[in-house]
């Protein structure tokens, strides 16, 4: 076989399975609500205290009082449990202030777990289309807002 044939038959058989795209081979499992919402009320409290906020949100998320659940038809994986909670510990302090904030909290892009639909945007969403171009999505991460 030449070369370029070889080359193109190891791409075609190297691809990853159907259902292996983006899950990095960890199995589908939906996300836990109680064991989710628990962590990130840690996350939050901590970057709270660690920041030196004082918001309404900071003071829930450190009495356990926060959200515990996600939205009627909100189904989101395991797996968006992890990246949302690793992208709240990655932010700094001026990023954070936003999620936390009393009036227009925003979440990150990578906790908007199910966005919102507009009707007649043929399911296009608000957020999602937010997210897209910025950083951090408003009033729908986590399945609704945070």
């Amino acid at each position: 076989m030449k070369p370029l044939r070889l080359l193109a038959l190891f791409f075609c058989l190297a691809a990853p399975v159907a259902g292996d795209i983006g899950s990095c081979g960890q199995p589908i499992a939906d996300l836990d609500p109680d064991l989710f919402f628990a962590e990130k009320h840690r996350v939050d409290c901590d970057k709270c205290n660690a920041c030196n906020f004082d918001t309404k949100l900071c003071t829930q998320a450190c009495n356990g009082k926060g959200r515990r659940s996600f939205d009627d038809g909100c189904f989101p994986l395991a797996h968006d449990g992890d990246v949302c909670l690793n992208a709240l510990r990655a932010a700094g302090c001026s990023e954070y202030a936003s999620y936390v904030a009393d009036a227009g909290a925003t979440a990150p892009s990578e906790c908007n777990f199910c966005p919102l639909l507009e009707p007649g945007t043929g399911g296009a969403s608000a957020s999602a289309s937010h997210a897209s171009s910025s950083s951090a999505s408003t009033g729908s991460g986590v399945g609704g807002s945070l």
